[in-house]
């Protein structure tokens, strides 16, 4: 499973940051695929750049973005987290359709042969 997450660099108390595409069994500042971005969060300017083409490829490929990467994004390029939010919410909903579908022709499938059995009236069931 991959994910986009911030991979730490720099010296002790000065961090900065990459943004990278790295599968989740890799440690934090382990290897990673690809370098899609880099954030300095001691510049004055807040200084950072990502490659949205980049990230568009690998979201399709299926990798998740991590909460403090999504701010980052929203940050420098709020279009495209609007894209990507909106691709899962799509997916979201029509996943949700396929399941009420089947959740609705379950019960027509259970209920037919329980339609056939007789059924007991309440004077049958006080004489058992």
């Amino acid at each position: 499973m991959l994910k986009i997450r911030l991979r730490q660099q720099g010296r002790t108390n000065r961090q900065t940051y990459r943004l990278v595409v790295t599968d989740i069994r890799n440690p934090r500042d382990g290897k990673y695929l690809e370098m899609i971005g880099w954030y300095n969060p001691f510049s004055a300017k807040q200084e950072s750049s990502v490659n949205v083409e980049r990230i568009n490829y690998w979201v399709s490929q299926g990798a998740e973005i991590t909460p403090n990467a999504q701010a980052i994004i929203a940050r420098i390029a709020p279009d495209t987290m609007k894209d990507i939010r909106a691709k899962e919410h799509a997916k979201r909903t029509k996943n949700a359709a396929k399941r009420r579908a089947l959740k609705k022709a379950a019960p027509k499938a259970e209920a037919a042969p329980k339609k056939a059995a007789p059924k007991k009236t309440a004077k049958k069931k006080a004489a058992e």
